[in-house]
């Protein structure tokens, strides 16, 4: 990350299944998982980034599921992309498509689309 950025990343809640958008369904078989994110800028630069491409669910077998384009009525998704300035915040959330007999059971969020050296990771209970 390039100096002054830093950013807190918490999750604040796993909603699964959650109820598919106006626009976009899930593929037969699958489903909505929606994790809404708050990003806390604790640094001295803004960030700008697209936090749904940083964004990882991962199932009790180990496969890994990117965000989905979908929308769902969980709550207000992150834009395409936010800028964060400090001592600012950001909410939203970011949806997952998952087939039905798979159970997630960690998140991972990693800044710069995904390509920051450390990467979050929260168990779902």
């Amino acid at each position: 990350m390039s100096d002054g950025e830093k950013m807190a990343v918490t999750v604040v809640q796993v909603v699964d299944p959650a109820p598919a958008g106006e626009f976009f369904e899930p593929s037969q078989g699958n489903r909505y998982v929606a994790v809404q994110f708050q990003l806390e800028n604790t640094g001295t630069a803004a960030y700008d980034d697209s936090p749904s491409n940083g964004a990882v669910v991962i199932d009790t077998a180990g496969q890994s599921f990117n965000s989905t384009i979908g929308d769902t009525t969980a709550g207000p998704s992150f834009p395409g992309s936010v800028t964060i300035g400090p001592g600012d915040t950001g909410l939203g959330f970011i949806t997952f498509e998952v087939p039905h007999g798979s159970q997630v059971s960690k998140v991972q969020f990693a800044l710069n689309s995904g390509f920051a050296d450390e990467t979050g990771e929260w168990q779902v209970t």
